[in-house]
């Protein structure tokens, strides 16, 4: 026990720069005493103890803020930064050195027994507010961002945002992932970067540049139907049209009193 609460306690300054000491860390930090609490009841739990283990439960959701069913499977060093409206389900398997931010929900979407709750593997990330529901599979270092909703597997090394999740950082290689797991650089605060690509962004930026894409076409089209007006001998009656939509727009052709501009 004191060994798991030792690793517990110097993961924190791992993750948490504010950190300065162990007796600092041991008494105000709300994710510890969540994280004892709940291997105790979980003990309980495993052995038949079910309605004392949901009062304890009960007890470490009123002093830490922190829900935590006693059925759920929790690994090492898990670092819970924060910590308030943290909901973990039942059936919800946590592997080792994982990190949740405030607000984290790992929930069902049903209401049928069995498994429900979400299983995360080793060293994710889960940012603030996050929701990460059914029984679906979180890979290992896969990183959940800030506010997101996920509801389908995430494969390894990825990192997901938006509503709904959605991959925007596709998997490390196998070398790079051994390689910034021995330097220690696999954390990612809230799960997301300052260089992580913005979806919404490039949403917009794809409809624009298929609006430029249109407009070139209309133009070349517009060109081409002149130029066999012209060898035809016939007026261009679409450039008329068009300059004369043009001139009724900016009220050239109206009264002072009627232009719209």
């Amino acid at each position: 026990m004191f060994s798991r609460l030792r690793e517990d306690i110097w993961c924190v300054f791992e993750r948490d720069p504010a950190a300065r000491h162990s007796l600092e860390v041991l008494t105000t930090y709300p994710g510890i005493h969540a994280v004892v609490i709940h291997r105790f009841s979980r003990w309980m739990w495993r052995n038949g103890l079910k309605w004392l283990a949901r009062v304890i439960s009960g007890f470490g959701r009123w002093l830490t803020g922190i829900e935590i069913h006693p059925g759920a499977r929790i690994g090492r060093r898990l670092f819970i930064d924060h910590g308030m409206g943290v909901v973990i389900g039942e059936t919800a398997e946590i592997g080792d050195d994982c990190t949740l931010y405030h607000g984290v929900t790992l929930g069902g979407t049903s209401w049928n027994k069995g498994k429900r709750h979400p299983t995360l593997g080793n060293e994710v990330v889960v940012g603030a507010g996050a929701k990460v529901l059914g029984p679906i599979q979180v890979g290992n270092r896969a990183r959940i961002g800030s506010n997101a909703v996920v509801v389908k597997d995430v494969p390894d090394g990825a990192t997901v945002v938006g509503i709904p999740g959605r991959i925007v950082q596709a998997s490390n290689t196998a070398e790079e992932s051994q390689r910034a797991t021995l330097t220690r650089k696999i954390f990612a605060a809230y799960g997301t970067n300052q260089e992580m690509p913005d979806p919404t962004a490039h949403a917009i930026h794809c409809l624009f540049d298929h609006l430029h894409a249109l407009d070139n076409r209309v133009t070349v089209l517009q060109s081409e139907l002149l130029r066999i007006q012209e060898s035809n001998g016939t007026p261009p009656p679409l450039e008329t049209h068009c300059q004369t939509l043009e001139k009724e727009f900016t009220g050239e052709t109206h009264p002072e009193s009627e232009r719209f501009f």
